[in-house]
């Protein structure tokens, strides 16, 4: 009798709801405090999760399918429970692109004993007990009508306990709502259906052209913008936005302007950046609208700006497809600053100054940050950077104490400041040719720890604001653009976005063309002519 299929996914139903989900029972538990007055609503949760679950075994309950399915669900299950417990991300459509994006060096950052030993436990060796069960199954049409049956009731479960328990399934479904996120493996199963499908639709894409008028109005000396992406620096661990350590002392002694208030397109690099460089507002971006639009880049070098992308992280994210110039650093291993697949950022300077003097054009130069890539903050920024002390040096961020995975963090974030410095000193160098400038943004921003939230990529509406609040500088050579730095400097405080980056950047570069947005130039107000 329990050697039959449809008893054998009820038990293992009953078994991904109560082992495979800690991190949806501590968010339950965290509104709805465990204990005489609402252990029925976890019962009833208990009861719905598992019919679900139910329901989608049954769709693959047939002889040869369900046994694969099942060993690829313990394992997919139990690496999702994992990454969902040791960083309280979630595993939603944007996550799975993150992990079909993430390269090898990165991913080792990500790989511990304890990722390993719950593969074990709860991929192998459940995996194992199914391979060698004697699953019986019934004739065909009584396969057909016992399956029937078993949904029928797993429905009519779900219904009986959203009737019962009614006044509490509106308040959790409309006030918590992002809870169900962290069900395990259903969410994870509806995301890989939701990814395939825009991938599906992201085919045959037809680029739309944009800013076909663009034109460049050269100035007396040709301009050499440096554009810096930075990787996961929120703001607030910024000095020069008050925070207590001393993360900017290179920067200080710049005379640099900084944007306090600047919030990111979206929480992962695979958003962030493509919108970054997007004309599309964040309420209107998608992977798929930014593939279908020509960026900024594309109208900067129609109007005749020479572009190059320097790239010390995974890649540009289909920003720089249609750019020639695209250098990859990792793949450079330029010597004292790449080692074992690790590069520090400073490697995307070297060579630079040559390629610049070589130039006698207007210049824009993107450099994609390594920055404060996690969860390996350590591995971020060479030995004599490890200013603040202890560090956390394990990727297993929940075995180390807050102050040490802020010290590795702040760490990052000073030679981020060092690398700005270095940059600014290039530009320098190079006043006399050109008009120099420089803007830098982070991608997104990075949880620490707060509320058991790791690293970043929580969807947006619910993401953390450490994970949308993000670090920004600006600096200009002698008169660049004719602005007005004590301007700039007295609305530097004001709201901005990702989205001022596309008429900021085309502004600061003198391209007019219809597309671009004075209202969104955060510096149409302090040019001079």
């Amino acid at each position: 009798m329990f050697k039959s299929s449809r008893y054998i996914i009820l038990f293992i139903s009953l078994f991904f709801s109560a082992f495979y989900n800690d991190l949806f029972w501590k968010k339950v538990s965290s509104v709805y405090p465990f204990g005489s007055e609402n252990v029925w609503y976890f019962i009833s949760l208990f009861m719905v999760l598992s019919s679900v679950i139910y329901i989608v075994l049954s769709l693959v309950n047939f002889k040869y399918i369900l046994k694969p399915v099942l060993i690829l669900l313990f394992m997919v299950s139990a690496a999702s429970s994992y990454f969902m417990n040791s960083y309280g991300v979630v595993i939603d459509d944007q996550m799975i692109n993150n992990i079909f994006e993430t390269q090898v060096a990165e991913a080792k950052d990500l790989i511990s004993w304890k990722l390993f030993l719950d593969l074990f436990i709860f991929g192998i060796v459940p995996s194992l007990v199914v391979y060698f069960l004697k699953i019986e199954y019934k004739t065909f049409g009584k396969h057909l009508l016992y399956k029937f049956l078993g949904v029928f009731l797993a429905i009519l479960v779900i219904f009986l306990n959203l009737f019962i328990f009614s006044r509490f399934y509106t308040s959790f479904f409309r006030e918590h709502k992002p809870i169900r996120y962290y069900t395990n493996p259903t969410y994870y199963i509806y995301s890989i259906g939701k990814f395939i499908h825009n991938k599906y639709q992201n085919r045959n894409i037809v680029v739309q052209k944009t800013g076909l008028d663009a034109k460049l109005v050269k100035g007396k000396k040709p301009k050499l913008l440096v554009l810096v992406v930075g990787e996961s620096a929120r703001a607030d661990h910024f000095r020069l936005n008050g925070y207590k350590k001393d993360t900017n002392p290179y920067l200080k002694k710049e005379d640099i302007i900084n944007f306090g208030n600047m919030y990111s397109c979206g929480t992962e690099t695979a958003t962030s950046v493509p919108c970054m460089f997007s004309i599309l507002d964040r309420s209107d971006f998608s992977i798929r609208a930014g593939l279908e639009h020509e960026n900024l880049l594309d109208v900067a070098k129609r109007a005749g700006v020479r572009v190059k992308w320097i790239d010390n992280n995974s890649d540009s994210k289909g920003v720089a497809t249609r750019i020639k110039d695209v250098v990859n650093i990792r793949t450079k291993k330029i010597e004292n600053f790449c080692d074992s697949g690790e590069c520090r950022d400073e490697a995307m300077l070297v060579g630079l100054q040559k390629y610049i003097d070589s130039n006698q054009t207007d210049t824009i130069i993107v450099l994609h940050q390594m920055g404060n890539h996690g969860p390996a903050y350590y591995k971020r920024y060479p030995k004599e950077f490890e200013r603040f002390k202890p560090v956390c040096k394990s990727n297993q961020l929940q075995e180390c104490t807050p102050q040490e995975i802020k010290n590795a963090y702040d760490n990052a974030i000073a030679y981020t400041d060092y690398f700005l410095s270095k940059t600014i000193d290039l530009l320098k160098k190079s006043e006399n040719k050109f008009d120099t400038a420089l803007l830098y943004l982070s991608d997104h921003g990075e949880s620490l720890g707060e509320k058991g939230v790791y690293l970043h990529a929580m969807p947006y509406f619910i993401a953390p604001v450490a994970q949308r609040h993000i670090a920004s500088i600006a600096w200009f050579g002698p008169r660049f653009d004719h602005l007005d730095e004590k301007c700039i400097k007295t609305s530097a405080d004001e709201h901005y976005s990702q989205d001022n980056y596309f008429s900021t950047v085309l502004g600061l570069m003198g391209i007019k063309t219809k597309v671009y947005d004075k209202s969104k130039d955060m510096f149409a107000k302090c040019r001079k002519n």
